[in-house]
């Protein structure tokens, strides 16, 4: 898409600090870091959200961002990290192209667990957990678990 900065990115024309890449993949240093090495991780090909990107290039992205992982936090001698993605507009997505990011994670750096995010958590009592399992299993079809 041209209006796509990332997209302007994968073809060039905005520059980046890119830290990988590779045929269906882009991993390049976030412009506006929540810590030293905070990197996003993109498929090269246009997709809002996860549910769009074809399994093909979302394997290629999951196995970067495997790859990628422990070389950043080795890179900037990280405790750990935070690994995720904002999947739509309602969960903070700003950039309409599926990206991850890798937030490097320091002992005593002050940030919180992905728990988090989500604010206050909802009242669910068992019953409820139940038929939230089963809609879900429903909804994913012949993908459930053994």
């Amino acid at each position: 898409m041209d209006d796509c900065i990332f997209c302007q990115i994968v073809d060039g024309d905005v520059p980046a600090r890119v830290v990988y890449e590779d045929e269906d993949v882009l991993a390049f240093l976030d412009a506006n870091p929540l810590a030293a090495g905070h990197t996003l991780v993109i498929p090269k090909s246009h997709h809002e959200t996860l549910d769009e990107v074809p399994p093909e290039p979302g394997a290629s992205l999951f196995a970067a961002i495997h790859s990628l992982t422990p070389r950043i936090e080795d890179a900037v001698d990280a405790d750990g990290s935070n690994v995720g993605f904002n999947n739509g507009a309602a969960a903070g997505q700003e950039v309409p192209h599926v990206h991850a990011h890798i937030v490097p994670r320091f002992e005593g750096d002050g940030g919180n667990p992905i728990h988090a995010v989500a604010g206050s958590p909802p009242d669910l009592d068992d019953d409820d957990l139940d038929a939230l399992a089963d809609d879900i299993a429903a909804a994913a079809g012949d993908h459930t678990p053994d």
